[in-house]
Order: C-alpha cells, then sequence, then structure tokens
C-alpha cells in the first residue's frame, strides 16, 4: 500500500474542527454531507497546477493534521499548494490569538462567540469556484443553484475516492473554458463561466494576487469580470480568497442579521455597520460569519450549537 503524504497545522487563536463541520452541514454553496466522526474531506482543484487533490482533514487536541489521498504521490511543489489552500479554506492562515479580545470589547460578539465556539470562516476551496458560484446563483434561488454546482462536479469535475466513498471536485478552469452549455444555466451563464474560467487560468483571481492588493482595487479588479457586480466581488474577496478584515455593504442578510443581533429598529445601514464593526477589527468577516450562522440557524430552528 502506498504511503499517504500528509502535514500538520497549529491554529493560532481558537478553532475547532467540528465547529468548521457543523458550519458546512448548513452552508448551502458547499452542500457537504461527509462523515460526522470529526474528519472533513475535501475534494478541489489545485490553485496554479489545477491538478485535483484530495485531502482528508482530522483534528486532535491542538493539531490538526490533513492527509492528502489523492494524488498517491504529489510533488513537494503541489504538497506546498495543497498546505496552503487547505490553511486558507479553513482560515487558519490568520492569527486568530486575537479575537477572544473581540468579544470583550463587544457582548454581542462575546455571546456569538459562547455559542459557537472556535468556529472560523470555512471559505470556497478557491476565489475561481466562488466566482462561478455567483455565476451559477445569478438570479435564481440558492438550492437550486448549488443543486446545478453539485451536477456540475459529478458530470464534469474529478473523482477523488475517500474509502468507499467518492467526491467529485469542481470542475478545473481548463474544463468549464470550454463550456458550452450546461442543464440549468439560462442566458448568457455558460459565457460569463468561461471568462472567470480563463481568468482564473491567467492567474487574475489568484487567492495571494487578490490578497496582496488594496481591498478597493481587488473588488475593482474582480468587477472587471463578466457577470461579477458588488456583491458577487464581496463575495469572492472574503469567502473565495479568504479576506479575514472586511465588511460586504451588499448583503442584505447581513444587515438583518445585524439589526436582530443589536436590536435595530430596522435592517443595519451603512452607516450603523460602519460604527458597529469598528469593535470588530482586524476579523470583522469573521464577525459577520457568526452573526450570519445565528441567523441561518435560528431561521432552520435550531437555536443551539449541538
Amino acid at each position: 500500500m502506498d504511503r499517504m503524504e500528509t502535514f500538520t497545522l497549529v491554529p493560532r487563536g481558537p478553532f475547532t474542527l467540528a465547529s468548521s463541520l457543523r458550519f458546512l452541514e448548513g452552508f448551502t454553496p458547499a452542500a457537504y454531507s461527509g462523515p460526522r466522526d470529526a474528519a472533513l474531506e475535501l475534494a478541489f482543484a489545485v490553485e496554479g497546477s489545477w491538478e485535483t487533490a484530495g485531502v482528508r482533514v482530522r483534528q486532535e487536541g491542538g493539531l490538526v493534521t490533513a492527509v492528502v489521498v489523492s494524488p498517491q504521490a504529489p510533488s513537494p511543489e503541489l504538497m506546498t499548494a495543497v498546505r496552503t489552500q487547505v490553511e486558507r479554506i479553513l482560515s487558519l492562515d490568520v492569527d486568530g490569538s486575537g479575537f477572544p479580545a473581540v468579544g470583550e470589547r463587544d457582548p454581542v460578539v462575546g455571546r456569538l462567540q459562547q455559542r459557537y465556539p472556535g468556529l472560523r470562516p470555512i471559505g470556497f476551496w478557491s476565489p475561481y469556484e466562488a466566482a462561478a458560484w455567483t455565476i451559477i446563483g445569478h438570479r435564481i434561488r440558492i438550492r437550486q443553484a448549488a443543486a446545478i454546482k453539485a451536477r456540475m462536479a459529478a458530470q464534469l469535475g474529478e473523482p477523488v475516492t475517500f474509502g468507499d466513498r467518492v467526491v467529485h471536485a469542481f470542475p478545473s478552469p481548463a474544463r468549464l473554458a470550454g463550456l458550452d452549455s450546461f442543464p440549468g444555466l439560462a442566458g448568457r451563464k455558460p459565457e460569463w463561466l468561461r471568462s472567470v474560467a480563463l481568468a482564473a487560468l491567467e492567474g487574475q483571481l489568484d487567492t495571494a494576487r487578490l490578497r496582496g492588493l488594496p481591498r478597493e482595487a481587488a473588488l475593482k479588479d474582480l468587477k472587471t469580470l463578466p457577470g461579477i457586480g458588488d456583491f458577487s466581488a464581496g463575495l469572492i474577496l472574503l469567502r473565495g480568497a479568504g479576506d479575514p478584515d472586511a465588511v460586504t455593504y451588499h448583503e442584505p442578510r447581513l444587515a438583518l442579521a445585524v439589526r436582530d443581533a443589536y436590536g435595530l429598529p430596522g435592517p443595519a445601514t451603512p452607516e450603523q455597520l460602519t460604527e458597529i464593526s469598528e469593535n470588530w477589527r482586524p476579523y470583522r468577516t469573521w464577525v459577520t460569519v457568526l452573526l450570519r450562522t445565528q441567523q441561518e440557524f435560528q431561521a432552520a430552528g435550531e437555536l443551539r450549537w449541538a
């Protein structure tokens, strides 16, 4: 039997993989339905080479261990890229040791941290996949979009075998670059997906590049892509590239979540979001995920994190 390559990540600050799994179960775009034994099984196209990788992640004590189940003999360069991508997906590339202090400054955040201990944002597997999601979901219901995305993975993506379970990665940019049509994709969506795929192949959607640009410059750059507007650009940067410290002003559900959490008379205005989120720095994205998590689970009638 071939020896599988592994690597270990050491979270800086609070982190619980079990909370990440619980979050993903309710994160419709990911549609995660993996094992419930505290293991996270990921199949994704690796940024840069776009080779499909399969990784099983577990946490024991304070250490997070990842086993690369596919490919069987990854090159050192691929291993480095896989490690970097897994760190970013789990938000372990960010030093979270100062996050508890945000809850000390803001009691609302403190209560959320107690309710959802160790939860960090779980990102899309790449900014490319986040961009594709925004195109697929344009002007249709989120569950309908998730079903289309899952079918695209099953029909166009590469399979990864985890024991007796097969997970299909979302199709690589090279695969989508030649997409003419797909059931459920109406109007110009196939054309827009081809543009997103070409942008990924050319490096425009590279995580390091997006995170290295000033935030407004990154958002402006993303909006040069056909079909990408204000909301989509913010989602790609925050949840695709994993920017830990930003607030999107084009997300109506966040305005409602802030209203409910802070007892505002109506949806939070941009001015109110700016004022309230000052106390969340440098983890504003993380707090918005906590707020949205509470909103989603309350809407589903699951008032307790269990």
